[in-house]
């Protein structure tokens, strides 16, 4: 079983990753999409008169700003983007369910009620914000859905345990939901080749990193890439054993990934070799969804 997330960067080739997976469902390859929103959402927000607003933590990390009309206007985005997944993939014959974060309890999330953020040289207390870090997944939910023979297309906005709604970092939900269901990998779909050790040049493509290089690779990678490797980070580190960062560009983008495209992150120390499983190793599906045999 695979955990995928497709940015929502526009230069992302989402039909190309609607074939791929349509093609996995027929193979019978179980898997769970978890798909970001930020051009969609951009875009809305600026349409409606409530353009984005984009900060820097005191950490480095920069993010959407999300106050209470941001996340209602994610929350629009969310569904428009999540519909139309659903129905692209259901058009290739996969049966797709479209789930909310919220729905049944799935991300269960803390809210940070307050950000620290750094504008130039000063440090700013931020109010009032719906973001939320992962706390749990309701892993047994989307173990059922798998075994019913439907596949999870996840907008991944969280509830709190009070029954707030917010926003959640896409890369990290995913990481949290490839824990949950002990994944065989989580691929990041992004609009570059891989990580690069000089942005934006696409000649300096990182092909592997470990698990204890990570710390310092964040120091370097830039923008939204600091989050999937802090995602990354966190799923090694809660038994994954492999993350891969690809193209989404490509008109192949998960069997290039798999072919050693992009950059492939491992939990095991330098000098051991990781044994990754072939495409077709996992045992098909009934129609229902149990496997044969």
């Amino acid at each position: 079983m695979w955990v995928i997330k497709i940015g929502g960067n526009a230069a992302v080739n989402a039909e190309a990753v609607l074939e791929e997976l349509a093609a996995w469902a027929r193979e019978g390859r179980r898997w769970v999409l978890v798909h970001g929103i930020s051009a969609e959402a951009d875009a809305l927000g600026e349409a409606l008169g409530h353009p984005p607003r984009y900060v820097t933590s005191a950490s480095g990390f920069t993010s959407r700003y999300t106050d209470e009309r941001t996340r209602d206007i994610l929350l629009m985005a969310y569904g428009r983007v999540n519909a139309h997944l659903v129905a692209g993939l259901r058009r290739r014959g996969v049966h797709a369910i479209g789930l909310r974060g919220i729905d049944g309890g799935l991300l269960l999330a803390r809210r940070k009620e307050a950000l620290r953020i750094r504008e130039g040289d000063r440090f700013l207390i931020l109010r009032g914000d719906y973001s939320g870090t992962p706390m749990g997944v309701n892993a047994a939910l989307l173990r059922a859905l798998l075994e019913q023979g439907l596949y999870p297309v996840i907008a991944p906005m969280g509830i709190t345990p009070e029954g707030e709604v917010v926003n959640v970092d896409g890369d990290r939900a995913a990481a949290a939901i490839a824990t949950a269901l002990r994944a065989e990998g989580l691929i990041f779909l992004t609009g570059a080749p891989g990580l690069l050790r000089s942005f934006p040049d696409e000649q300096t493509r990182v092909a592997e990193l470990r698990l204890e290089e990570l710390e310092e690779a964040m120091a370097w990678a830039q923008g939204r890439m600091r989050h999937k490797l802090l995602a990354a980070r966190e799923a090694l580190q809660n038994g994954l054993r492999c993350v891969w960062l690809a193209d989404g560009r490509r008109p192949t983008p998960l069997t290039a990934a798999l072919q050693g495209e992009g950059t492939r992150i491992l939990a095991t120390p330098s000098g051991i070799p990781l044994q990754v499983e072939a495409m077709g190793s996992e045992q098909p599906l009934s129609a229902s969804g149990r496997k044969k045999g």
